[in-house]
């Protein structure tokens, strides 16, 4: 049995560059995500041990979706310009720690994610998924578990593993009804709206006492409180829309990561090359590279490819 750690990129590189302070380097360039970045991976490295790690990056939103949903993530404000600009320099850093990275176009991550998650689970393996993505407890069970970055307002409380009960008692549901309570209650972050005025309480109730989001409309005229009864009813097609948009989509083929060796040398140059001198430092002294090697004077961001 092999441990799989699964990263949701975009989703570590927001928290990372919220969590952090406004570091840059001399000449302006923002450095705040990239430490963040860094010092997260091998937290969750030495913390986890995985045999292997990918990291999935979203190339653009699902096509699937959005023809379902026009409006799906419409409302998301475009990434600030400073994460934007660290965003390529994340990649070359992953990819100079050894680790593999995974992007598809027309494919949300989260899609990409899940299925490899429950590939390898079915397979015998362990996977721990690093996201505070909500969409991703559905698929919590005895080999996938989630870590939960630390919360901002309370970042002592440190990295946080949900397993299945923990997901049962933070929603109210287990697993396998999350996509259908987030169905009833609606996702803001994707812009998915529920049934207004249905909230975790009395969806949780509806679930618990119907068993699934099918069964909820069909004892609509049931329903209580009774308000809800006649919006069920009326919002039947597009509950079932919401389902589909909430449901990750498992049945994508297998990924093929480019596996990578770590590249310390060229690790520790990038980041003299950023003016992060203490995590330079850190990186000597867990890959054992002489002092000596130093970036090229003056420090230039590198531009690279993607994945």
């Amino acid at each position: 049995m092999s441990k799989w750690l699964l990263v949701d990129g975009f989703n570590l590189a927001y928290r990372c560059f919220h969590a952090m302070p406004e570091l840059t380097r001399a000449d302006g360039f923002p450095t705040g995500a990239l430490h963040g970045w860094v010092k997260s991976l091998w937290k969750l490295m030495d913390l986890e041990k995985p045999d292997a790690t990918l990291v999935f990056f979203d190339l653009g939103e699902s096509a699937a979706r959005v023809a379902l949903l026009a409006e799906y993530k419409a409302q998301r404000k475009p990434m600030p310009d400073a994460l934007r600009q660290q965003i390529d320099p994340i990649k070359a850093l992953t990819r100079a720690m050894g680790l593999a990275g995974i992007e598809e176009f027309g494919v949300e991550s989260d899609d990409l994610l899940a299925a490899e998650a429950v590939r390898r689970a079915t397979a015998g393996d362990e996977v721990v998924i690093v996201s505070s993505d909500k969409d991703f407890a559905q698929i919590v069970g005895d080999r996938i578990k989630i870590m939960l970055p630390p919360p901002s307002a309370n970042p002592k409380l440190g990295w946080r593993r949900l397993d299945a009960a923990g997901v049962a008692e933070k929603f109210g549901v287990p697993p396998a009804q999350i996509a259908e309570y987030l169905a009833l209650v609606g996702d803001t972050s994707d812009n998915i709206p529920g049934i207004d005025g249905v909230g975790p309480k009395t969806a949780t109730k509806w679930l618990a006492e119907w068993g699934s989001l099918d069964g909820v409309i069909a004892h609509a005229g049931e329903l209580k409180p009774e308000r809800f009864r006649a919006a069920v009813a009326a919002d039947a097609a597009r509950l079932r829309v919401n389902l589909k948009l909430t449901t990750l989509n498992l049945a994508l083929p297998p990924v093929k990561p480019e596996w990578r060796t770590p590249q310390p040398v060229e690790l520790v140059r990038m980041l003299d090359g950023f003016e992060m001198r203490t995590t330079a430092v850190d990186a000597r002294k867990r890959y054992g590279v002489s002092a000596e090697i130093s970036a090229p004077k003056p420090a230039v961001a590198r531009q690279t490819e993607l994945f």
